[in-house]
C-alpha cells in the first residue's frame, strides 16, 4: 500500500481530516449489519452450518450486536440492520449457490443495504 492511500485509509479510520477540511466534507459511511429476531433464533441456528460460531443464545448474541453496532455510530457511521428470515434465506442462498453461513449471511445484507440505499 502506498503512503498516500495508508495515511487516507488512517484518516478514515480515525475520522481524522487534513488541516485546512471542513468537517462539512466528512461522508459518513453505510454499514450493513446481519440482525435476528428472537422468535427466529433458535430455527436459524438450526439451518446456519456455522452455528456453532455463534452465542448460544440470542440475548448472548444481542448483546454483541448491539456493542458493535454502537461502536459504529459512535465512529460517525449509519447502521441498516438486515434481518435474516429463516423462511427465505435458504432459497436465497440456493439461488446464489451458497452455504448458510457468515459469508452468506454478510453477503445478503450488503446486497439489501445497496437496494435500500439507492430507494432512500
Amino acid at each position: 500500500m502506498s503512503q498516500r492511500k495508508f495515511e487516507r485509509a488512517l484518516r478514515k479510520k480515525n475520522k481524522v481530516l487534513p488541516a485546512g477540511e471542513q468537517q462539512e466534507h466528512f461522508q459518513p459511511s453505510v454499514q450493513a449489519m446481519v440482525w435476528y429476531k428472537e422468535e427466529d433464533w433458535q430455527k436459524l441456528k438450526e439451518i446456519f452450518v456455522d452455528s456453532d460460531s455463534l452465542p448460544e443464545t440470542y440475548a448472548g448474541w444481542l448483546q454483541r450486536a448491539e456493542e458493535m453496532k454502537e461502536k459504529v455510530q459512535a465512529d460517525g457511521d449509519a447502521v441498516i440492520k438486515v434481518y435474516i428470515d429463516p423462511r427465505t434465506f435458504p432459497q436465497w442462498c440456493r439461488d446464489k449457490d451458497l452455504q448458510m453461513d457468515a459469508e452468506a449471511r454478510s453477503q445478503l445484507a450488503i446486497e439489501v443495504a445497496q437496494a435500500r440505499s439507492f430507494s432512500l
